[in-house]
């Protein structure tokens, strides 16, 4: 069975940090990239961040670059988002998803199916002013 458990969500004031994790199983890790999502109420879901399994390439939205650090420990099948000097607009739920490797490089213009098995259910992340 796939799973994509996401935790380390709440609130916390602006400017301060929060760390999410996302922990996968049930499926061939190595195979997909890890990427983080969020959706804020009345808003499309959009990709923030995105880390390969394999080669440990990266991706990050320019509204994220320099506060947010995506990681992964692969031998726990487990992925971070660090997130740093956190703004009221970073206010949204979080979700993990395992996705195509190309998404290290295209994901912000990249489709996904959100209806996929491949989803967590998400952590809501509040930022305070």
């Amino acid at each position: 069975e796939v799973q994509l458990v996401e935790s380390g969500g709440g609130l916390v004031q602006a400017g301060g940090s929060l760390r999410l994790s996302c922990a996968a199983s049930g499926f061939a890790f190595d195979d997909y990239a890890i990427g983080w999502f969020r959706q804020a109420p009345g808003k499309e879901r959009e990709g923030v961040s995105c880390i390969s399994s394999s080669d440990g390439t990266t991706y990050y939205a320019d509204s994220v670059k320099g506060r947010f650090t995506i990681s992964s420990d692969n031998a726990r099948n487990t992925v971070f988002l660090q997130m740093n000097s956190l703004k009221p607009e970073d206010t949204a739920v979080y979700y993990c998803a395992a996705v195509p490797p190309e998404a290290t490089r295209f994901m912000g213009v990249m489709t996904f199916d959100y209806d996929s098995e491949y989803w967590g259910k998400g952590t809501l992340v509040t930022v305070s002013l």
